[in-house]
């Protein structure tokens, strides 16, 4: 199992719950919603090119548009790996909290 970070997480489970709305302002609007925290996008965007780069995420070009200037946005998915990994941080979260007596505080 290869470990992700806590953002990566976030970011991973943004992507999932987004669906076909997943590209970089509707990711960074919902992990800051998650969170309480505001991420710059370039914090953002090297998340995402971390995740890609590990194989958990696809990007797609979307059609270019006239209010970006004739830019396209780029979308994301997550790829069997992304979901996989996704699965092993829930797993190692119910393993970690399982044995805990009570609640905590």
């Amino acid at each position: 199992m290869e470990f992700i970070t806590r953002l990566e997480e976030i970011i991973l489970i943004s992507i999932w719950k987004l669906k076909e709305e997943a590209y970089g302002v509707s990711i960074n609007k919902h992990v800051s919603m998650l969170t309480g925290k505001n991420y710059t996008i370039g914090s953002l965007y090297f998340s995402l090119d971390q995740l890609y780069r590990k194989g958990l995420i696809e990007k797609m070009k979307g059609e270019p548009t006239p209010e970006r200037g004739g830019r396209s946005k780029i979308y994301y998915s997550l790829t069997s790996s992304g979901e996989k990994a996704l699965e092993d941080v829930r797993n190692m979260q119910t393993k970690l909290y399982e044995d805990l007596p009570g609640t905590i505080g």
